[in-house]
């Protein structure tokens, strides 16, 4: 009797195996690599490339093409007078951290200090964001407001093609963009601001850290000397099936200036103007009420030049001060069996990558490190390692991207006869409950250290710890050891 087989839940059920990483030297040869090949998937930080595959139930294989590797990956050019250049890889974290970026492209800013965590704006890009075209989206409505552009090449027979599309057209759906088999976006282009130009983003989410939005608006508008609007661009986000621009909300203000009943009109106009879905975050009815009161406070702040008052004094990125840029170093190509070589705690080792292709799993099989498996969506922050001194989610890092790196996990920070002063004071102050997701606490606060000149304000640990959860409620020990920890450091 033929046994009857095991149905597995839809969790138990393993994703898409990376089979093979590609690497590209400069965005021309990406889009040469992905001509050649293209069943290649473009993967820059990884963030929501690594969880679709997880959970794409298929049981099929995947060969990602990466791109971290391109010269110029992550640069940033802002005083090109034609315009504001992003490439492909520029992080959250870089747009968070760069002054320029704040001077000029605060919506934008404002958005990327919003998206996720300190470990996940360390690798998510600003055109994966774009790419993703989810209408959650937070960089989509800003970049929408401040008029940008992708810039969009493919290899042909007669050489490279590029071609430029305005964000406004660039969503065609739901998670559907005019992209093409073969193109690849190497960069975002924005308008430079103009003296009187004043630009806000906001957004509603459901708690204060890693909220997806139940609504986010990007406003940029263009003052005459009198004050009165010359020009406006508003966009709404989380609201349909793709980011919108209120025309409605724009007509209104042109002309005139951000009087209490003409931005109170705008508001109304804004929620009217758009047909607000139901699911499982908010009703629609809900989201007409907040878009209402979003634009009206928005709008009003930038009424009386308030638009930057709700940055905070100092952002922690949780990148170690002095931190290495990262070394590319061959192979170009990694297939399933290819050695990964990391320096682990300051042990060089090598081992292919496991089935998953991800950095956490491959910690786990090949150093036997205690970095934990909390929820393997970069939500729960307990598998925060260091890259090359930064802080990231290692469950959503691709292996072969560790190739040549170095990684510090908990182990690398102390051991039990000598622990450093950072796991002495989670002892110390009985910050450890069940313990699970302490290594991730501890990596990050210990970045946190590395990374500050003076102890934080209590918001600024709560703000650097944002990405870790703890499942024990032990919050208020953890956060008391880790400014112990920091202010005895400073005494000594």
């Amino acid at each position: 009797m033929t046994p009857k087989p095991i149905e597995q839940h839809w969790v138990q059920q393993p994703g898409s195996r990376i089979t093979g990483v590609v690497r590209a030297e400069t965005f021309a040869h990406a889009a040469e690599l992905l001509a050649r090949e293209p069943e290649l998937r473009p993967v820059a930080g990884g963030t929501d490339l690594l969880l679709d595959l997880a959970r794409d139930r298929t049981g099929g294989t995947a060969r990602l093409l990466d791109l971290t590797s391109v010269d110029g990956y992550g640069a940033m050019n802002f005083d090109d007078p034609s315009a504001i250049r992003l490439a492909a890889g520029v992080t959250h974290a870089a747009i968070v951290s760069a002054p320029e970026a704040r001077q000029k492209l605060l919506p934008l800013a404002q958005a990327c200090l919003e998206i996720g965590s300190p470990q996940l704006r360390n690798r998510a890009t600003i055109v994966g964001n774009l790419a993703t075209a989810s209408p959650a989206n937070d960089t989509i409505s800003a970049l929408l407001a401040l008029d940008a552009r992708v810039h969009i090449i493919s290899q042909s027979v007669g050489g490279l093609v590029e071609r430029e599309v305005n964000l406004q057209d660039f969503y065609t759906g739901f998670r559907a963009t005019d992209l093409r088999p073969g193109e690849l976006i190497d960069c975002v282009l924005v308008p430079q601001p103009t003296s009187r130009r004043r630009g806000i983003w906001v957004k509603a989410g459901l708690r204060k850290a890693q909220a997806i939005s139940v609504v986010h608006a990007g406003i940029v508008l263009e003052l005459a000397d009198d004050d009165t609007v010359e020009s406006a661009r508003i966009a709404l986000g989380s609201v349909g099936p793709s980011v919108e621009l209120s025309e409605a909300a724009a007509q209104i203000l042109v002309g005139q200036g951000l009087t209490p009943e003409v931005v109170s009109r705008a508001a109304v106009a804004a929620a009217e103007s758009v047909h607000p879905i139901d699911d499982g975050r908010a009703t629609a009815e809900y989201r007409s009420d907040v878009i209402v009161a979003m634009i009206s406070r928005a709008l009003s702040a930038l009424a009386n030049g308030h638009e930057r008052d709700q940055w905070p004094t100092r952002v922690p990125l949780l990148v170690a001060t002095g931190a290495p840029e990262p070394q590319v170093v061959s192979p170009s190509v990694f297939e399933f069996d290819t050695d990964i070589s990391v320096s682990v705690n300051g042990t060089t080792m090598a081992a292919p990558s496991p089935h998953s292709g991800t950095l956490l799993d491959w910690l786990r099989v090949t150093a036997g490190t205690g970095t934990k498996e909390g929820c393997a969506e970069g939500e729960c922050g307990a598998c925060t390692v260091q890259l090359d001194g930064k802080a990231v989610m290692s469950c959503l890092v691709p292996a072969a991207q560790a190739h040549g790196s170095a990684v510090v996990t908990v182990e690398g920070l102390g051991s039990v006869e000598s622990p450093s002063p950072m796991q002495q004071s989670f002892v110390d102050k009985f910050a450890v409950q069940c313990g699970y997701c302490i290594p991730g606490f501890v990596v990050a606060a210990q970045t946190l250290a590395d990374e500050l000149d003076s102890p934080p304000t209590r918001e600024e640990i709560e703000l650097a710890l944002s990405g870790n959860l703890c499942r024990c409620t032990g919050y208020y020990n953890i956060i008391e050891a880790v400014s112990s920890a920091m202010a005895k450091a400073a005494s000594t």
